[in-house]
């Protein structure tokens, strides 16, 4: 563009070479302040030891990680993280009576801010996955999700463990292992 400006030989008037001047300064002027703000936002996660732990999680960045621990505050407020996806509005609506269970599309209660990154994130994982070869036990989770449903019903899907997992992480007071098996007692 400033090429464009400075060409005499160009048809552009005056004015609207100024114009456009004054255009590619503002975007240069809105580009310094996201770096400025991106550059807050990254010191303030480094800063928090919940963020921190909350950023292991595949799908899950500095700003999600924020995003959740500033928006949650207290894990242990709910019960369980299922709560915590119903509260976010990442859970099926139920329209269910006598015994019949009718699970409808997502809430989307909630914070839409927080949801949008968690469903962001999890679809940056579903894209990951797809160019993966050699799969884990949660990645192979993923594909048979994403064979099964679209890709949208799935990356919900991914959300929603991320939420749980992120919950469990806060409440228990524990650090992130991608190969974490609960132990459930014998019957």
């Amino acid at each position: 563009m400033p090429e464009l400006i400075e060409d005499a030989s160009n048809e552009l008037t005056g004015a609207f070479r100024i114009l456009i001047d004054d255009l590619l300064n503002h975007v240069k002027n809105l580009s310094q302040r996201l770096d400025d703000l991106d550059g807050q936002v990254l010191t303030g996660h480094r800063a928090n030891e919940h963020s921190c732990k909350l950023d292991e999680v595949q799908g899950v960045g500095p700003i999600t990680a924020s995003a959740f621990v500033a928006t949650l505050g207290d894990a242990k407020a709910f019960k369980n993280g299922r709560e915590v996806s119903a509260w976010l509005g990442i859970v099926p609506r139920q329209h269910s009576s006598g015994g019949k269970e009718k699970l409808l599309g997502i809430s989307k209660r909630g914070d839409k801010y927080l949801r949008t990154l968690l469903i962001h994130g999890a679809r940056s994982v579903i894209q990951a996955n797809e160019r993966k070869r050699g799969m884990p036990a949660e990645d192979l989770w993923i594909s048979s999700l994403v064979n099964r449903r679209n890709k949208n019903v799935a990356a919900v899907a991914v959300a929603n463990k991320n939420v749980r997992i992120m919950w469990a992480l806060l409440a228990h007071d524990r650090d992130y292992r991608k190969d974490y098996k609960r132990d459930v007692a014998p019957v």
